[in-house]
């Protein structure tokens, strides 16, 4: 990721912790197994959103400065447009990516997810950085963004474990 320099206009204000959501869970199943069902559209199709959502894809090339465009279907029929840009790749250990409702967004927000090796299983942390504090809460009040991430990340493990 690009660091802002400290009097740059669009760098945020407000620290770091006031702005990110991070969730975590414990799957049971080896971490290459967890890393590839994170990186493969056939297993992110499979998976991906909070319940109640399906995914279609339109692009996806995992590859560092690739992105996957897609559309969330929700549960009560709205499409929601959706751009992910990978940033960085350290296969099985890590990704760095963006993501927005498309690319340029101005309210895009960072995430990174690892994936640690705990005695055979994986715990997979996702933690997302959004550009001010106010669209990290909109983002968990309105939108339950930690709520959605618990059941995402609860839907990989049912996919890799089952």
């Amino acid at each position: 990721m690009t660091e802002l320099p400290a009097t740059h206009p669009e760098r945020p204000t407000e620290p770091e912790a006031e702005r990110t959501v991070t969730i975590e869970r414990m799957i049971h199943a080896p971490r290459e197994v967890v890393f590839e069902a994170f990186t493969t559209v056939d297993h992110l199709s499979a998976w991906w959103g909070p319940d109640g959502f399906t995914t279609s894809t339109r692009a996806f090339e995992f590859r560092e400065g690739g992105e996957w465009v897609f559309t969330m279907h929700g549960p009560d029929g709205a499409d929601y447009a959706e751009w992910i840009q990978w940033r960085e790749i350290v296969a099985p250990e890590r990704i760095v990516l963006l993501h927005g409702e498309h690319a340029g967004d101005p309210n895009a927000f960072d995430s990174v997810v690892t994936f640690d090796e705990v005695d055979g299983q994986t715990r997979v942390t996702l933690s997302t950085v959004f550009p001010t504090k106010q669209l990290r809460d909109t983002a968990v009040e309105e939108y339950h963004a930690v709520e959605g991430g618990a059941q995402t990340l609860a839907h990989l493990a049912a996919h890799v474990e089952g």
